[in-house]
């Protein structure tokens, strides 16, 4: 790649802000945008954590900031916002990775639907969907002062194919993807002048170290009946690297990505596009 093209992949110099970042996945994320000359605020609940990931990036020689917030109260993402203003001068990009699920909010093995608590649903539905809105909103309006920003959210393949048993999860990412979907067109109607793009990842099934114990059996080789199915419908024919999520926020938040707007890159091996017709471990 010569410099030209290289040049069209940099994130040296851009401001991040990532929602979630103390988390295994955004942390591996703002670590990698680091080491690539990104100027990382990591926003987090745990504003513990969130300093704890930024002394690391900066023990490495990248520049960063750890920001307690809260994504589901706007008191707190202000203030948030104000302080990497405050701190990098600007603020170029929002990537929205707070998110996750609970087990309230799944089907358990002995359990049925009917008996879900609509409560814990709701939490999860407010994280992953609230969780995404509302730094948006505010984020949103410094860009359109700024003239330009780049929004960049997560979803998940749960969002084209919902997971058995997982109603509150893979219902929040969808309405994630559909919010994404509709604030690219609306961004242009509110803001025509500035240059505001909106994207996003949907993410597959990743090793992480909360998602291991539901992959691999105890003796960690062998797969559990989840870690099988899910195998057995990945084209690719393996579970993904947090660190593979890399590449395409590069892509979606450098100028090589300039004329991407309101897509979705999914990560997940090909589990998405797979019909489930004809065993793909026919040939392995």
């Amino acid at each position: 790649m010569d410099q030209k093209q290289d040049a069209l992949f940099s994130v040296s110099g851009k401001v991040v802000a990532i929602t979630g970042a103390a988390g295994v996945i955004y942390g591996a994320i703002a670590r990698g945008l680091a080491a690539r000359g990104a100027k990382l605020a990591l926003l987090d609940l745990l504003g513990d954590k969130a300093q704890e990931a930024a002394d690391g990036i900066r023990a490495e020689g990248g520049e960063a900031i750890g920001v307690a917030c809260n994504v589901l109260d706007t008191d707190s993402i202000a203030p948030a916002l104000d302080t990497i203003i405050k701190s990098f001068g600007r603020v170029d990009v929002l990537i929205n990775g707070a998110g996750g699920n609970r087990p309230g909010a799944s089907v358990p093995r002995d359990g049925v639907f009917t008996d879900l608590s609509l409560e814990e649903v709701d939490k999860v539905f407010a994280l992953n969907y609230k969780g995404t809105f509302l730094p948006t909103q505010i984020f949103c309006k410094y860009f359109a002062k700024q003239g330009k920003g780049i929004i960049v959210n997560t979803s998940s393949m749960c969002s084209f194919a919902p997971l058995t048993n997982v109603p509150g999860y893979s219902n929040a990412k969808a309405a994630v993807t559909n919010f994404t979907q509709w604030l690219a067109v609306q961004v242009k109607v509110d803001y025509p002048e500035a240059d505001i793009r909106v994207n996003e990842i949907a993410p597959g099934f990743l090793d992480t170290t909360q998602n291991h114990r539901l992959l691999f059996e105890e003796d960690d080789k062998t797969l559990t009946p989840r870690g099988h199915s899910i195998i057995a419908n990945t084209p690719l024919g393996r579970f993904g690297d947090p660190k593979e999520l890399l590449g395409p926020i590069v892509l979606l938040i450098s100028d090589a990505g300039s004329f991407l707007h309101g897509v979705t890159i999914a990560v997940d091996g090909g589990f998405a596009i797979y019909s489930g017709v004809g065993p793909l471990d026919e040939k392995r």
